[in-house]
């Protein structure tokens, strides 16, 4: 309600511009209780501009082309439908922004051109119909020009994100093959030379008790010494092999982003079903990012709307999905951008599948499957030194 409240501000003060202009007009008519309601019409519809903007659009041009009929306060009457068609074309609805545009200059010339004195030269009518006309040209293309800013920025801050994350994830891809060879050598270099002092201070130790010596305490000390440090060494290879990832995320943590989305306005429902086996930790870390992922989407460009997250364990196969209920339809297809693209090749890295698409009753779906089968799932395993 906060962010309609300009709109609703900018309605109040147009219509009480286009009354005041309306009794200051020489030639307009008295204004009547019928011209009051639709100028309060019109507000209503100015405040309700960015949720629902063709509804709001009909609405607006409707009741001033009835004031300019019935009152004709002047061109005044056509700043609300600017508004409102500037609204309408940043949002993306050109064609109702156009069609809105024709059909108010239309009546607007109409009613000029049938309530003209016999005496007045057709060249004012003219000339005013023409610089309404300039108006709602800019109009037009100064929303269309907002949109594709808007569209820019957005793909710019999301390109930086993407490569936020990738640098990130780079980062760790990279730690763990430092650790990995660090591990190597320690199991090619200290590893064997150990063993090997080991073996030889335990072959002492077997022949001075054959032959009915007692073993010198140097040498009892160097094998249980070299014993102490096989079993450290080999705990601390174990360490560096597979290090303990405490805050990596995973399905197992969804309700937790349903909770942040939900602080930012957005309502989520969650739904589970089946038995969550042990799956792979790139199909559960790439779960997680898609449902992320989506919710973005959902909170940037639905507009008003609910989410619905659904998780679905199978033996063969994970699913995840979210759906909203927001202002998608197919007749206006998103552009994929960077976020479709990155859950797209994540998704296709692991042997799954994306869909991702529009209601045929408004709102979007973004559905992904991962196969459980083992067969793509090796990125995080590496090469086990030894």
């Amino acid at each position: 309600m906060r962010r309609d409240l300009p709109y609703a501000l900018g309605g109040l003060a147009l219509g009480v511009l286009l009354l005041g202009n309306a009794v200051l007009t020489p030639d307009a008519a008295p204004v009547e209780v019928l011209d009051i309601a639709l100028v309060l019409a019109m507000a209503v519809g100015l405040a309700a501009c960015r949720r629902y903007p063709v509804v709001a659009l009909g609405v607006v041009t409707v009741a001033m082309l009835a004031v300019h009929v019935r009152v004709h306060p002047g061109v005044s009457a056509a700043f609300p439908v600017l508004g409102a068609v500037y609204v309408t074309a940043w949002q993306g609805r050109r064609w109702a922004a156009a069609v809105a545009s024709l059909a108010f200059l239309g009546g607007f010339l109409a009613r000029d051109i049938s309530m003209a004195p016999a005496g007045r030269p057709g060249q004012l009518v003219a000339e005013r119909t023409a610089l309404l006309l300039g108006w709602f040209v800019a109009a037009n293309v100064a929303g269309l020009v907002a949109r594709q800013r808007q569209a820019y920025l957005e793909q710019v801050e999301q390109r930086a994100i993407e490569a936020e994350r990738t640098r990130e994830e780079m980062a760790l891809r990279r730690a763990g093959e430092e650790r990995l060879r660090i591990a190597r050598d320690l199991h090619d270099s200290l590893t064997h030379s150990i063993s090997v002092i080991k073996v030889q201070a335990g072959i002492a130790v077997h022949l001075a008790r054959k032959h009915g010596e007692t073993p010198s305490p140097t040498l009892l000390a160097i094998q249980e010494a070299s014993g102490a440090a096989m079993r450290e060494l080999r705990t601390t290879l174990d360490v560096l092999r597979a290090p303990a990832d405490g805050d990596r995320v995973g399905l197992a943590r969804v309700d937790e982003l349903a909770e942040r989305t939900r602080a930012v306005g957005v309502p989520v429902q969650v739904t589970v079903t089946g038995q969550r086996g042990n799956l792979p930790d790139e199909v559960d870390q790439a779960g997680y990012r898609v449902i992320q992922e989506a919710l973005t989407n959902v909170a940037r460009h639905a507009g008003p709307a609910t989410a619905h997250i659904q998780v679905a364990y199978a033996p063969a196969q994970l699913t995840v999905a979210v759906i909203d209920d927001g202002q998608a339809s197919p007749a206006e297809p998103p552009t994929p951008g960077v976020g479709l693209r990155g859950m797209r090749e994540r998704v296709s890295a692991l042997g799954g599948t994306l869909r991702a698409a529009a209601h045929d009753d408004h709102g979007f779906t973004v559905r992904a499957t991962f196969p459980l089968d083992g067969c793509a799932v090796t990125a995080r395993r590496g090469e086990e030194p030894g």
